[in-house]
């Protein structure tokens, strides 16, 4: 099942009652239907029964001129199994998001980078006012040529990120935003601490009004990649954000 919405760049919050006709798997998409690799929200979810019952509630901080979003079965080729119960579209309040401008300046430009990384070429890419710089490489490696698990690096003596594409190709925007909230911090704390800068970027993210379960997803996603890279460091880190 397919919605289009016209979201025309709003800020809103969808409450979606869905009944299970059966025991199923759901999937829920939010996308952009202009662009490859720009979804603002993917998300899954289990029936157990028969006439089981769950309301949604999906928050979108940040739209698109258009949207779509997708409803369906994961293991379905139709839309049988379920129904759509109640949709609601609801307007989202402003962020009450205490920063600086220039946290606030950075943000504005990650949230914007987040939206079209999907399907920008690799570069470099200032700021409005050239105070920020995203430099978007095909992948990040380290001196030898090897590839890093990692999907973002700060420069610490500048505010340069460094931004693999080929993983950022795979996450959705609240994720990337995750990601480069986390290293935005690392350069306006001048930390080298990955847990504050977690915690830091976390909460810019979370006052911005973008879910939480994505910020979770943004742990998990990225270490569930290369389990036989992750050890307690990782796994007290993904703790700390829950």
């Amino acid at each position: 099942m397919m919605i289009p919405i016209p979201t025309n760049k709003q800020r809103f919050i969808i409450h979606l009652r869905i009944r299970a006709k059966r025991p199923m798997e759901l999937g829920i998409q939010a996308y952009d239907p202009r662009y490859r690799h720009t979804y603002y929200l993917r998300r899954k979810a289990w029936f157990t029964q028969e006439s089981d019952e769950r309301e949604f509630q999906l928050r979108f901080p940040v739209s698109s001129k258009k949207m779509e979003l997708l409803i369906f079965d994961k293991n379905a080729l139709d839309d049988r199994n379920f129904s759509v119960v109640g949709f609601e579209v609801k307007p989202m309040e402003d962020p009450p998001f205490w920063a600086s401008e220039s946290e606030h300046r950075f943000l504005r430009f990650a949230v914007g980078f987040a939206q079209k990384a999907g399907y920008t070429p690799t570069g470099y890419y200032d700021s409005p006012n050239g105070e920020f710089l995203f430099h978007y490489v095909a992948s990040i490696t380290d001196g030898s040529g090897k590839e890093l698990i990692t999907p973002a690096r700060t420069h610490r003596l500048m505010p340069r990120v460094q931004i693999s594409k080929r993983l950022f190709l795979g996450y959705s925007i609240p994720i990337r935003v995750a990601i480069l909230a986390h290293e935005g911090c690392h350069w306006f704390l001048n930390t080298r601490s990955q847990k504050t800068a977690d915690l830091c970027g976390i909460k810019k993210y979370l006052d911005y009004g973008f879910p939480k379960i994505e910020a979770v997803y943004a742990m998990t996603k990225i270490f569930g990649s290369y389990p036989e890279l992750v050890g307690q460091a990782q796994l007290d880190r993904t703790l700390d954000v829950v």
